[in-house]
């Protein structure tokens, strides 16, 4: 046991200090000859939170290279790519939503406005696409793209379903798979074509990722629903305010009682179809509190979660060798469903 320990704690340490150097890489890629725009990307770079992104391109490829003492140059430069473009997603988010705070910080939109927001975020999917370009794969390059594509598709679907309070489950579960899932996938994917793994360990890996990516949703939702601003560190009630019906809501109005059913109906439903107020929202979110807790609607997402958790951890114990960065991937699996954050 202790030698595992101690084996564990190399890994972390290399991990952290690969972090470091992933951060180096992503704010010299931004770096710019104009004030203003260092201004904002030094702002964007307060949004790196639990990095998660990142990790898995690292954490996987130690798991695909054990034998490798130090992180080559490229997944550094992967890790960095993948962690722009999430953070693209996060500026454009927060604009969508009129969020006003993010990792316990003001958002870029409520700080300066939509349009630099907007801009931003562009700036960093523009950068991504540069950073990515000098690894020299198309093949990656095209990766890279099709997940940004898919995490849009997810956003516009989200968007044309908003107030629908009739939203079912598979469609749910497809927009979270597109707009959350996808650039976890790629995640992997990216490592798997990087470190040149066998077709079996590359679909195990892109597995993992995805299936990870659907459940740390999922909790994400149910956060939004019951977790403290102050320790989440973002505007929380977003998905009431904006008419984003997620899983715990879709539990909820098909397993209670008619009743309870109407009741939810009219918590939900806005005037006018444009959405609760701030207001109205904190109101609202008590009672739907009260409501998911009777039907027990929370612990259905997270055993959703969990499941998802123990097939993505599956995947792996089935296709990669027992190493300490496996075991680190699957402690990453299990953190998901037990964050509060």
């Amino acid at each position: 046991m202790s030698v595992l320990t101690s084996q564990d704690n190399v890994l972390r340490q290399r991990l952290e200090a690969d972090l470091v150097e992933v951060r180096r890489v992503f704010a010299g890629e931004l770096q710019s000859d104009l004030d203003c725009v260092n201004d904002l990307a030094g702002h964007a770079q307060r949004y790196h939170g639990k990095m998660l992104r990142p990790m898995l391109v690292l954490a996987t490829a130690m798991a695909v290279e054990p034998t490798c003492e130090t992180i080559e140059q490229k997944y550094l430069v992967a890790a960095a790519v993948v962690e722009m473009v999430h953070l693209a997603t996060l500026v454009h988010d927060d604009v969508l939503d009129d969020a006003q705070m993010r990792r316990r910080g003001a958002t870029i939109n409520h700080l300066r406005g939509n349009e630099a927001a907007v801009m931003l975020g562009d700036y960093l999917i523009s950068h991504a696409y540069h950073l990515c370009s000098s690894l020299g794969s198309p093949e990656i390059s095209r990766m890279i793209a099709h997940a940004t594509n898919t995490v849009c598709e997810g956003e516009l679907l989200q968007l044309a379903n908003r107030h629908r309070l009739d939203l079912d489950e598979p469609t749910y579960f497809k927009i979270i798979t597109r707009k959350t899932a996808s650039l976890c996938g790629a995640c992997c994917g990216v490592t798997a074509e990087l470190s040149g793994c066998g077709q079996k360990v590359a679909e195990a890996l892109y597995g993992y990722g995805e299936t990870l990516g659907i459940a740390f949703q999922i909790i994400d939702d149910v956060l939004d629903l019951t977790g403290d601003q102050d320790t989440v560190g973002k505007t929380l009630g977003q998905d009431l305010v904006k008419g984003k019906l997620t899983l715990p809501l879709i539990h909820a109005l098909g397993a209670c009682d008619e009743a309870c059913r109407e009741e939810l109906i009219g918590l939900l439903r806005s005037e006018g179809g444009e959405g609760l107020s701030e207001e109205r929202a904190g109101e609202v979110a008590v009672r739907v509190r009260e409501v998911l807790l009777e039907w027990e609607s929370l612990d259905y997402a997270r055993e959703k979660a969990v499941s998802l958790v123990e097939r993505a951890k599956l995947g792996l114990m089935e296709n990669l060798e027992d190493t300490p960065a496996r075991s680190y991937l699957l402690g990453l699996a299990d953190s998901v469903v037990t964050r509060r954050l």
